[in-house]
């Protein structure tokens, strides 16, 4: 099996995921068995007719699909399922992240995420059931993602900058403004404790994990630069995991060509150079956090 077959059966799980279609469903519609459908997904040959039909059937270009040029995600279902693909077996991981890494934060993120998303719609939305179900998709594709760096724990370099996290401790963990005043202080106070993990982080510098602060006029843009033996991918990304939470507007792009790939590296390369790390960064967020009232 090559790895180009490999990566068009990810891509097609993930765009699968995101259009929330079972197996059986898709093989259905397109004529073949599940276990067909299945051995596709894992990188069987297949000819191009069926990659048409299931071009067709998923919404997105045959190009797309096939990974010629830029993969297009505006589902955070499947752009997520992309992203813990390409996290495994990766040599390293580079990224810009506003405000933190997902995968720095704690444990119980994850469900005051939950809380968040659905916050921003509202319990009175027309929509929000239908909303509450794509928020758990994206919850479970982002738990499963995070339980696999645990495991395999992928080399990472991150660079978080001082703005973005003043933001982060201002707003706190809310979805939406109008919320009540009581409500909003212990919003600060979770944002709070996940800022001083970063601390914490910083002082023990676990294996595999580098970290840099920066000081103003670092990109907004969220993007990771992913080195595989293969070859080497971007990601960017307008969903967005921490204040104010968006897992529905916006394009996400994946692509390997290879003037993102070096225009991208360059910049964590740059950031890097002058960022704060170690000891040395953790009295860089601590002075943040000293300036934003508890």
């Amino acid at each position: 099996m090559s790895a180009q077959w490999e990566e068009i059966g990810n891509r097609l799980r993930a765009y699968r995921l995101g259009k929330n279609f079972t197996a059986n469903d898709m093989a259905k519609r397109i004529g073949v068995s599940r276990a067909a459908l299945y051995r596709l997904e894992k990188g069987e040959l297949v000819k191009i007719e069926t990659l048409e039909k299931l071009a067709d059937l998923l919404e997105v270009s045959l190009p797309s699909l096939m990974g010629v040029g830029v993969e297009y995600y505006r589902n955070a279902v499947a752009f997520f399922e992309r992203m813990r693909q390409l996290e495994e077996n990766v040599v390293q991981v580079l990224g810009n992240f506003t405000p933190i890494s997902f995968l720095l934060l704690s444990d119980e993120y994850v469900g005051h995420l939950r809380t968040m998303l659905l916050e921003s719609t509202g319990a009175t939305s027309p929509d929000h059931a239908d909303f509450a179900d794509y928020v758990d998709r994206v919850l479970d594709v982002l738990k499963e993602r995070r339980g696999s760096a645990v495991r395999r724990r992928p080399p990472m370099v991150s660079i978080i900058n001082t703005q973005t996290l003043e933001r982060f401790l201002h707003s706190g963990l809310i979805g939406r403004y109008d919320l009540p005043a009581t409500v909003v202080r212990k919003r600060r106070a979770l944002a709070r404790r996940e800022v001083e993990r970063l601390v914490e982080i910083f002082r023990r510098q676990p294996i595999g994990t580098q970290i840099g602060v920066v000081e103003n006029f670092a990109p907004e843009q969220t993007f990771q630069v992913f080195e595989k033996s293969a070859a080497t991918v971007v990601t960017m990304s307008p969903y967005r995991l921490g204040d104010h939470p968006n897992i529905s507007a916006g394009i996400a792009m994946v692509t390997s060509a290879p003037e993102a790939v070096r225009m991208f590296k360059d910049i964590i390369v740059d950031q890097w150079d002058r960022a704060h790390k170690g000891e040395d960064g953790a009295r860089m967020v601590e002075a943040v956090l000293a300036r934003i009232p508890a």
